[in-house]
């Protein structure tokens, strides 16, 4: 009997090869979908969670506000807390700092760029980093000492074998030879912590920084187990009002600061997901776990919408099989028999969809790891535990998609069947609600992804309040002003090289006195007399700096317009700023106007520019003459390595810095892109499903209706209106749900768009063209059917 269930099954797959691929084709979509939503949230919980340590360690986050109740969230501390929280708290067992930065690594003759960060000799003690070579104990303890990543080691060495062999690196103007201590295996692609090359902190410039208020690294901790978390932020604080009190009392009355600082401990494997004490500084792949349930949220639906397309598909199938039910139940075959049948059929069905979905996973993985920033594998899938749920899921799948089916086709009266007459009962209210849902979510997407690329382009494309078109900008060894002016002398001796400018790299964030000591805080960038002009920003009120006001870098400063709107300033000329950090006053002497020196994520704020000598400049920006890139670039090659023979030459595209910014935007748009046309893609099998069974339940309407001169655009009009109507339905019932959750979305952007009139009815259009051509095929079949066939029997 189960030789002949196969046999059947077979057959019935030949003899409607190509509705079966789509039936197949469909529940394929929906468990790749599902497979691959899964590795990413895999992924996603599962980052630092390879630490044997990992329950008991967690970050320092500070909390900051002033008395004008404005809050600073963090993840980073200065150098004291780590030690005095392990000197002064028993729950706290140990502690690791760590800090990142960018050094110049020399190896040969040759110069990189490359990402370094120090940390305490208890690093390895704290982190579960597996060592290639070396003794993770003393591997930071020289001041010399330097551990690579095993990639590292085969970049600069050509294998993991470099225990022992000398990298220089560059601290301040000098190299100074660093030997390799150890080669740490790479850190997991679910790492928050990715060193590539490592120093010890206690031998790193920062390391006599006394300072409780100064905030530049992370610190984490490892507690005791069973350590009550509350208490030991409490004992935190206290230790830090002890310990501190001298320097905020200095503070106090040198600069009327009286910022609240408030120590809390962020647990370490929540750090990835964690919006408001985030990965970052150092710490790398931060994420949002809005995304994630985005992603899953869709995953699921698909798959449910795919299952329950394929018991429409299947019963869409099911007149065409009445006469084989008739007769295996008038030979004697029970309800029960048939049952197991076209339950055993669904499985061989859904066990190929399964199959085709690995296959389709393993293919498009590659793709999606880049689009992702994942290096997901689906090794990652090969689990015990993982495989045991495959087969659940697999079963739940044919069960889900072959029971309905196999009660309604089982349950058929022979006569009935034998003489053509059998009909599907009832009006498929399930069917055509789920159609509603499936479109619905379809349009909410096709929204989704309309918004998404409108809001990205309003970013790209956004006016910054400069030109950032043709312009290079290149890293130098620090220099005075006198050298730049050499250096930008040599440069515009090439006509290809219209304007150059240079600054100390970065803004960095501070804060000032005005209006009789209130406190302002600001962005302050330290620049020359040339990075106005070379960026097209106008100086709305005063002037720009001068070389030949000797008082410019000394006594004066430039604001932006939001930094006047801040001080609430009527007339800015004149106004007294004081540095009482630096126990030093200047006065504006311009304004400009604002420009968005950070994307566009964040609002504008207040911006401070001073030509202080003082301040090296680090960062030169060269504006390019239009068809010239190619003589600019060769020449700026060739005059940078004369002046920094000892610098890494790395040029870079301020426009395409600029748009790198935005990444994440690119990368989510595209997913939920996919997500959209995966969703339209099944709807329409779905709905193709549910016009196949109308078609061949009306098929004797339509025979009578010929008979009686309707013509076939007549049938078709009549056929195709009802399934518009469920899908105008689902369009009205998603074009509130999505402006709902888009409106919401965008609160995210300090800049975004408005949801316009044409971006509901471009989605409208789409959803109504796409299900006008998924039925008109079907429609059309039936229209032109023959009436004798459908008419003959009566």
């Amino acid at each position: 009997m189960i030789r002949n269930f196969i046999l059947i099954a077979v057959r019935n797959l030949k003899r409607n090869l190509v509705f079966s691929a789509i039936n197949i084709f469909g529940l394929s979509l929906g468990l790749a979908c599902c497979m691959l939503i899964y590795l990413y949230t895999l992924d996603e919980v599962s980052f630092d969670r390879f630490h044997k340590n990992g329950p008991q360690l967690y970050r320092i986050s500070v909390n900051l506000s002033n008395p004008e109740g404005k809050l600073h969230q963090f993840g980073y501390t200065g150098m004291m807390p780590g030690p005095a929280f392990k000197h002064s708290i028993p729950d706290v067992e140990s502690y690791v700092r760590y800090q990142s930065e960018y050094l110049t690594v020399r190896n040969g003759n040759e110069l990189f760029d490359q990402e370094a960060a120090y940390a305490d000799e208890t690093f390895f003690q704290l982190f579960s980093f597996p060592l290639v070579s070396g003794v993770p104990e003393k591997s930071l303890s020289d001041p010399q000492s330097v551990v690579l990543s095993a990639s590292m080691a085969k970049k600069y060495f050509g294998s993991t074998n470099a225990v022992g062999k000398t990298l220089e690196l560059k601290l301040g103007d000098t190299f100074q030879p660093y030997q390799v201590s150890a080669v740490m295996q790479d850190a997991p692609q679910n790492s928050s912590i990715k060193p590539q090359l490592l120093l010890p902190l206690k031998f790193a410039p920062s390391q006599n920084d006394k300072h409780w208020m100064n905030f530049f690294l992370h610190t984490f901790v490892l507690l005791k187990p069973g350590a009550d978390i509350a208490k030991v932020e409490t004992q935190m604080n206290r230790v830090f009002m002890a310990e501190a009190a001298e320097e905020l009392a200095a503070n106090k009355q040198n600069s009327g600061m009286e910022e609240k600082v408030h120590y809390g401990l962020q647990a370490f494997e929540s750090m990835h997901l964690d919006t408001v004490y985030q990965a970052d500084n150092g710490l790398v792949d931060a994420s949002n776990p809005m995304y994630t349930y985005i992603l899953s949220g869709i995953a699921l639906l698909i798959l449910v919408v795919a299952c329950i397309n394929f018991v429409n598909l299947t019963l869409g199938q099911a007149l065409k099989r009445s006469r084989e039910i008739g007769i295996r139940k008038a030979m004697g075959s029970q309800r029960s028999q048939l049952v197991t049948q076209f339950l055993g059929e669904a499985l061989v069905l859904c066990s190929i969809a399964f199959l085709l979905a690995v296959g389709m996973v393993i293919t498009v993985l590659p793709y999606f790891n880049t689009l992702a920033n994942k290096a997901l594998s689906f090794s990652y899938l090969l689990d015990a535990k993982l495989i045991f749920g495959y087969g659940l899921l697999l079963f739940a799948t044919a069960l889900l998609a072959g029971f309905y089916p196999a009660l309604v086709l089982s349950g058929f009266n022979p006569v009935q069947t034998l003489y053509g007459k059998a009909v599907l009962s009832g009006r498929s209210l399930l069917a055509k609600g789920m159609v509603v849902f499936q479109f619905t979510l379809a349009t909410f997407l096709i929204m989704a992804v309309i918004t998404m690329y409108s809001q990205f382009n309003y970013l790209t494309n956004y006016n910054l309040g400069y030109n950032d078109k043709g312009v290079l900008s290149v890293n130098t060894e620090r220099m005075d002003k006198q050298k730049l002016n050499l250096f930008r002398n040599e440069l515009l001796k090439n006509s290809a090289i219209q304007q150059v400018a240079a600054d100390q790299g970065g803004f960095q964030f501070s804060v000032a006195h005005i209006n009789q000591g209130s406190n302002i805080e600001y962005n302050i960038r330290y620049i020359d007399e040339q990075y106005f002009p070379l960026f097209d920003i106008p100086v709305v009120k005063g002037r720009n700096f001068s070389s030949a006001m000797t008082t410019d870098t000394s006594e004066s400063v430039i604001v932006n317009e939001s930094f006047v709107k801040t001080a609430g300033w009527k007339d800015p000329i004149g106004q007294e700023v004081d540095f009482f950090w630096r126990n030093k006053k200047c006065k504006v002497i311009g304004v400009i106007r604002d420009y968005h020196f950070e994307s566009l994520t964040e609002e504008m704020k207040p911006q401070l520019f001073t030509a202080d000598p003082e301040m090296k400049f680090s960062n030169v920006y060269l504006r390019v003459a239009p068809g010239a890139l190619g003589s600019a670039q060769a020449h700026l090659s060739s005059v940078f390595k004369s002046f920094f023979p000892a610098q890494a030459y790395n040029p870079r595209f301020k426009d395409q810095e600029n748009l790198q910014a935005y990444e994440a935007e690119a990368k989510w748009k595209t997913m939920i892109s996919m997500g959209a046309v995966l969703t339209i893609i099944i709807s329409c099998i779905g709905l193709l499903g549910l016009a196949t069974i109308t078609a061949q339940k009306r098929t004797k309407e339509i025979g009578i209706r010929k008979v009686l001169g309707a013509s076939v655009s007549g049938i078709v009009s009549m056929l195709t209106s009802d399934f518009l109507r469920m899908v105008g339905l689902a369009v009205l019932i998603g074009f509130p749900l999505a402006g709902w959750a888009i409106g919401q979305w965008l609160q995210n952007y300090p800049y975004r768009i408005e949801m316009k009139w044409w971006m509901y009815g471009l989605a409208g259009l789409l959803v109504m063209m796409v299900a006008f051509f998924t039925i008109g095929w079907q429609t059309l079949q039936a229209a032109r059917s023959n009436p004798v066939k459908s008419l003959k029997s009566e």
